[in-house]
């Protein structure tokens, strides 16, 4: 029974001490930060590349930032050129990038990468005389025939090869139609960041108000060299043509690619597309890779040597950019914006990272990830997936929920990387609370203060007994 007593005493007194006291936090797991998160679901959080000034591109004249130990830029005639890295999107250097030109039959770039995707290599397709009227006088031709059947890939061979309008117009009807082509290269282009192209006409036939620019055609060229099968069709060389029961050669019209007519092949070239017209001139995007790094040079209407200086400068300037790379600071970059929600989210992953939490806002350019698919390997090229990267994974989140039930500060972090809220909300919502964690020997003094004034109050009650 005294026993009972006293320990009846010392819960009471404990309980009645600890009512007072403020309660300590659940310190089970601090809520996880942006960057354990990110890692927790096997997404690396990009790196955060220089400040790029996009404005930069938009002057006229040559753009570059050279470096100690850079060499010099090569004298180009070209009205505009753009100079890339296929990789991570940077432009290493540019004259008049974003000058609205007419771009030939480069323009086909930004039509395989509207088309391409939607038809097997395999299928097989009946060619009708409708789908070869509205051709343009003068255009390049393959040879297509009406009645004829050709298989896709034969097709597509015909658009990069021959650079045949007549296989354009074949594989738009088998798209919706000529003018639906025409709407769905216009959006696929904005949807790359590419603003100043205009499509009329998606063969790139000379048509009012047809223009792109060296910027965009350069967009084309490192988002094709993401797709397998546009890379293994521009860097093509010579294929047979089928014509009924034979077939003929055909041969790339892109002189770096095939070495003719007195242009050497350059080494390590992927394609990707060249083009002519009166008005247009002669204009090239080109693409090559030499050790682990991939260029793409556009060039647009040059204006001295002749009709195979298009192609003399993109060599010209493939060499600069190859041995530039590591001593030229970018002028620009060829990725499109990101939500404001991802910038928010990757500048939340590199304060964490860095120990400290960004306390405004990050805005609304994103931070290209150095990572981004490269040309030669197309699965590197791919943008770096925020969102998914900062939120956590199924299994996590109910064991943050149950960390703190009830605590809507230890809720905070996990809901501002999702949302991508002020990330200065995310940085006050992990500070350390002053009451967490009370040491257990103020639990254990309390227990004996209890027990001292139990033996109190027997001491006492021991004595009023003998006195009476």
């Amino acid at each position: 029974m005294i026993v009972t007593s006293a320990v009846r005493h010392a819960a009471a007194g404990s309980a009645a001490l600890l009512f007072v006291l403020p309660v300590p936090a659940a310190v089970a797991s601090p809520a996880p930060t942006v960057s354990s998160v990110s890692s927790a679901v096997g997404e690396p959080t990009p790196p955060v590349r220089g400040h790029v000034d996009p404005a930069r591109l938009d002057r006229s004249g040559v753009q570059v930032q050279p470096l100690a130990g850079a060499p010099r830029l090569p004298s180009a005639s070209a009205l505009s050129w753009v100079v890339a890295d296929a990789s991570t999107g940077e432009v290493l250097a540019a004259r008049n990038a974003h000058r609205k030109l007419p771009p030939a039959s480069t323009l086909k770039a930004l039509f395989a990468l509207t088309a391409l995707p939607h038809h097997d290599a395999s299928e097989q397709h009946t060619v009708a005389d409708s789908e070869l009227t509205g051709i343009g006088a003068g255009s390049s031709l393959v040879g297509i025939k009406e009645g004829y059947t050709y298989k896709v890939s034969d097709l597509w061979n015909g658009v990069f090869l021959s650079s045949g309008n007549d296989a354009v117009h074949v594989l738009a009807a088998m798209n919706g139609g000529w003018d639906s082509m025409a709407r769905k290269m216009q959006e696929k282009a904005r949807s790359l960041g590419a603003n100043d192209t205009h499509v009329v006409s998606p063969d790139g036939y000379d048509a009012p108000g047809q223009v792109s620019s060296a910027y965009d055609l350069a967009v084309f060229g490192r988002a094709g060299l993401q797709d397998p099968a546009f890379v293994r069709y521009c860097s093509t060389r010579y294929a047979d043509f089928p014509a009924g029961s034979w077939s003929y050669g055909i041969a790339n019209t892109n002189r770096l690619l095939t070495g003719e007519n007195g242009v050497d092949r350059y080494p390590g070239l992927i394609g990707i597309k060249n083009g002519y017209t009166s008005n247009a001139g002669n204009t090239l995007v080109s693409a090559a890779k030499r050790g682990d790094r991939t260029l793409v040079v556009s060039v647009m209407n040059p204006q001295e040597g002749g009709g195979y200086a298009v192609y003399e400068e993109a060599r010209s300037l493939l060499d600069w950019g190859f041995e530039a790379a590591e001593r030229v600071q970018p002028v620009g970059s060829l990725l499109p914006e990101r939500p404001k929600a991802e910038a928010n989210a990757r500048a939340v992953a590199a304060g964490a990272e860095a120990g400290t939490a960004p306390t405004g806002d990050a805005g609304t350019k994103a931070a290209p990830a150095k990572g981004t698919p490269s040309p030669g390997t197309p699965a590197q090229n791919a943008p770096a997936r925020n969102a998914p990267a900062s939120a956590p994974s199924a299994k996590e989140a109910p064991a943050q929920e149950a960390s703190a039930p009830g605590d809507p500060a230890q809720g905070a972090p996990a809901r501002a990387a999702r949302t991508g809220d002020d990330p200065g909300e995310a940085a006050a919502a992990t500070a350390p609370d002053p009451s967490a964690g009370l040491p257990l020997g103020l639990i254990g003094a309390a227990c004996a203060a209890a027990l001292a004034l139990w033996g109190w109050r027997r001491r006492s009650g021991a004595g009023d007994s003998a006195r009476e």
